[in-house]
């Protein structure tokens, strides 16, 4: 078997807020800027791993199933940052910190050297997602 990671989905719920954080915060690119009624799908990405892209998308898209309270315990999670995560890599995590610090983001955790072996960070994107960057 032959398998790669091609996208992981994250859901949105500000896309203005979201290409603002993704691109010109974390230097991905935009890849594809999908909107169907009142929703938007945004593919965002490394330039050099085209192959591996993120997917925002609205928490809770139309014609899903999910019902109000189940909707209201997503947008309860999403403010919490316990509804979605993700892992990202970097050559230099320090200096990453401090080009991701300069922008108007919420820091939950500065670089700090894990019991695990693992240098990393904590911050929530304009959804309330946590993104945690490693040392690579």
């Amino acid at each position: 078997m032959d398998l790669n990671i091609s996208a992981s989905f994250l859901p949105h719920t500000d896309p203005e807020a979201s290409i603002a954080f993704y691109r010109d915060l974390l230097g991905f690119e935009i890849r594809k800027d999908v909107g169907y009624q009142q929703m938007r799908w945004i593919t965002v990405g490394p330039a050099a791993q085209p192959d591996t892209s993120i997917v925002l998308t609205p928490p809770t898209p139309d014609g899903m199933g999910i019902t109000e309270d189940e909707a209201a315990m997503i947008a309860e999670m999403m403010a919490k940052g316990t509804y979605a995560s993700l892992l990202l890599a970097t050559a230099d995590v320090d200096q990453t910190f401090e080009q991701v610090q300069a922008g108007d983001v919420e820091i939950v955790q500065e670089p700090t050297d894990q019991p695990y072996g693992i240098r990393d960070f904590a911050v929530r994107d304009p959804a309330g997602n946590l993104l945690r960057i490693q040392q690579r």
